[in-house]
């Protein structure tokens, strides 16, 4: 049985900024979620966060994960001073409690598998998570035996110059046997120039305390500025995009991409330069996205094609072709085979199959049927200023350039709908519907008296 704590009290007054520096966003998720999602596969029976600046704004943020325990902190004295609130919490747990850092969001699960499995093999008191760094300067150094049971911790600023060449560190991350741990908490003392409680001073006395080395060291790096921030970053688009190359997707130029952690791709997509993939984004097998494109919180489906456009909240069936310059958003919804081109904007709308509106329209609140053909310059108006109203638009129906269709309307199935018309009624299957002023011709007209001004 194990219990997680993870520490997101601090302020962060390096990152600069009015928002807790755990809610930093990091590839679409905050520091602190990231976190807490890499003890999933751990199973834990408890979650506590350690809440502090901010508190309720954390706690606000975190809303949506559900099964989180909030443990305030209303002071912060330092890690030591952190678990010791947990006291009254786990006044009965037997189990083992892993304690992590909610800005230290690279950490694997793979990693904190390793360590908890090596803590429960070996029956340690504590077990801690070491890193080896190019550049240990400012890092507190852990020295082991040969069998890797921790002799010492030594503060950087206290080491010698000898003990300095020792590039193993202390990451930060521990599994304690908690009554053991519980024993000593109470005991800490502030003895240090920031009159802090640590709990690095706790790890040396709760008895047997081994070491467990990460094998990459950028896993346990923490995030204190925006300029830690943006090399995490860069840390975690290479894992990702390591990660899809090696699964048969094509990335053209992989510098100038990013692929947030939540995106699934099939193999044969191929992403072309400056596309950006977010959010929880779905692309079948085949597809070419790109260049320059976003593609947000959707689905596409096999051997779809996006150039140079916006596609967030959105659908799209297999073969359907969508750019250059398109804009899909609000749950809009296209069919296969379908063609939505130049200057194209769907909000909320529905096509179906083999439906084209190729160049400079917008269809909002929409359901159009297959085989539609929308022309250049369509307007749905599905505003009246203060509701959104729905247009109807039937199987094989097509609009001239310039029409207007002014919401609620229906359109039937086989409409033709004459360049230039202004639609405001509904229109019955198999009809041809005109709706603009006869044209009018004056010969010999001019503003003669315009003409004679100086």
């Amino acid at each position: 049985m194990v219990v997680v704590a993870i520490l997101a009290a601090g302020r962060g007054t390096r990152m600069k900024s009015n928002l807790p520096k755990v809610l930093h966003s990091l590839g679409g998720r905050s520091l602190v979620e990231r976190v807490i999602n890499s003890v999933e596969p751990l199973s834990p029976s408890r979650r506590l966060v350690i809440v502090g600046y901010q508190a309720q704004e954390v706690k606000a943020a975190m809303e949506p994960i559900p099964g989180l325990e909030f443990v305030e902190q209303t002071e912060q004295k330092g890690t030591g001073h952190a678990i010791q609130q947990l006291l009254p919490h786990l006044e009965d747990y037997t189990g083992d409690l892993i304690v992590l850092n909610g800005d230290v969001p690279l950490l694997t699960s793979q990693t904190l598998e390793n360590l908890w499995q090596t803590h429960q093999e070996y029956q340690n008191d504590a077990t801690i998570l070491t890193a080896y760094l190019p550049d240990a300067k400012g890092y507190g150094r852990v020295f082991c035996d040969s069998e890797n049971i921790v002799q010492q911790i030594v503060e950087d600023k206290d080491c010698t110059s000898a003990q300095r060449q020792n590039r193993r560190i202390n990451a930060g991350v521990y599994c304690f046997r908690w009554q053991n741990l519980a024993k000593v908490l109470p005991h800490l003392e502030a003895n240090n120039s920031q009159k802090e409680y640590y709990l690095t001073d706790a790890v040396t006395q709760v008895g047997k305390v081994m070491a467990v080395d990460v094998q990459d060291y950028q896993e346990i790096l923490g995030i204190n500025d925006r300029l830690q921030l943006a090399n995490a970053y860069d840390i975690l688009q290479t894992r990702v995009k390591e990660k899809w190359m090696l699964a048969g997707v094509t990335l053209i130029d992989p510098h100038s991409i990013t692929i947030d952690d939540t995106v699934e791709l099939q193999p044969d997509v191929i992403i072309e330069p400056q596309t950006h993939l977010r959010g929880n984004t779905v692309i079948q097998a085949g597809s070419r996205i790109g260049p320059g494109s976003l593609i947000e919180n959707s689905q596409l489906s096999e051997n779809v094609t996006v150039q140079y456009s916006v596609i967030r909240d959105s659908f799209v069936q297999a073969g359907s072709q969508i750019g250059p310059y398109s804009h899909l958003r609000g749950q809009a919804k296209v069919g296969a085979g379908c063609r939505i081109g130049n200057f194209v904007e769907l909000k909320n709308t529905q096509l179906g199959d083999r439906t084209n509106v190729a160049h400079l329209s917008y269809l909002g609140d929409t359901t159009a049927g297959t085989k539609v053909n929308i022309g250049a310059g369509t307007i749905t108006a599905n505003y009246d200023g203060v509701k959104k109203h729905r247009t109807k638009i039937g199987d094989r129906t097509k609009t001239g350039s310039n029409s207007v269709l002014v919401a609620p309307v229906t359109l039937g199935n086989d409409v033709y709908v004459a360049a230039g018309s202004t639609i405001t009624e509904d229109v019955p299957d198999d009809a041809l519907v005109i709706a603009r002023a006869r044209q009018v011709v004056k010969p010999g007209w001019r503003n003669k008296s315009a003409e004679n001004k100086p």
